[in-house]
């Protein structure tokens, strides 16, 4: 019984928060447009029971999904928000690994104090720091004043509003979900593999490469996720940081949610983003399963 229950809170988690959403999702995203609160009329009618699903089923038509690809701003804003989340994680990954492995390498009293300072953003509001790099990154931000003061421009810098802001507002924001998972991984690592490759010849650079890195690899894989995934959905950043000519999928289906209050549309937006999200994680956990089922 107890393996049971151990065994059932996930999924009744999973049905709960996930599964459950989704299918109301998918329900709105299957209705068709109306002037109405709220704002379509829903082709599957659970009051009617099984009639109503067979009804639901003769009626069933994808003209929200079909929408989609007859406009390519819906096309250029999956692909746009893909491209710019890639660059932000990457950019993250570069950030966020030499600090990770500083802080692996720290005196082990000095540990609680430098996990302290990498969670300590997440004390301020998110939207209040997301806005403070308004005053840095603007023409009379600090960024441009340090820059003009120190001689190294003779005219400030244009970096609001452009994918640029976007990327260093993403990469902060989520940066120390990079850099627990990496560092996680490599507090644990055995210090004497290491040792043993340097006694068989290896320079301390050969060492972290052969060793350092590919042990690293499950702790830079979640932390790419946990930065890439938020990341391609992102809303605030784009809006504030980005301006209109930023176009993200976030900012897409706010719009048909809010402005256009074209529901049906909007959701059959997000059951796509969710679809090109989940299905590559999926097939990588698979293989992945499958590669240390071969080393096994």
């Amino acid at each position: 019984m107890r393996r049971l229950f151990l065994i059932g809170v996930p999924y009744l988690w999973l049905l709960a928060l996930f599964l459950v959403p989704f299918g109301i999702v998918l329900k709105i995203a299957l209705s068709d447009t109306a002037l109405a609160i709220p704002p379509y009329t829903p082709t599957l009618d659970l009051a009617a029971g099984w009639a109503g699903f067979k009804d639901f089923l003769s009626q069933l038509d994808f003209e929200n999904f079909v929408w989609l690809t007859e406009d390519d701003l819906y096309w250029r804003a999956y692909l746009s928000s893909v491209k710019i989340a890639a660059i932000s994680t990457f950019i993250a990954l570069l950030v966020a690994y030499p600090i990770a492995y500083g802080m692996a390498c720290a005196p082990e009293e000095w540990r609680p104090t430098l996990m302290m300072l990498v969670i300590l953003p997440f004390w301020t509001s998110f939207l209040i720091r997301v806005y403070s790099w308004i005053g840095i990154l603007s023409t009379e931000g600090f960024l441009n004043q340090f820059l003009l003061w120190t001689g190294l421009i003779s005219q400030p810098l244009v970096i609001m509003n452009t994918d640029w802001a976007v990327y260093i507002g993403i990469v902060y924001t989520y940066l120390p979900f990079m850099i627990l998972p990496i560092y996680a991984t490599l507090e644990k690592l055995d210090g004497s593999l290491l040792e043993a490759a340097e006694d068989l010849g290896c320079s301390r650079l050969q060492a972290f490469w052969l060793v350092t890195l590919p042990l690293s690899r499950p702790g830079v894989i979640a932390g790419c996720f946990l930065v890439f995934i938020p990341a391609v959905g992102e809303f605030v950043i784009p809006s504030i940081l980005g301006g209109s000519r930023t176009l993200m999928i976030g900012k897409v289906l706010w719009d048909e949610f809010f402005a256009n209050r074209d529901w049906p549309v909007a959701s059959a937006v997000a059951v796509i983003l969710l679809l090109i999200l989940v299905i590559p994680i999926v097939l990588f956990q698979r293989q992945q399963q499958r590669q240390q089922e071969a080393d096994a």
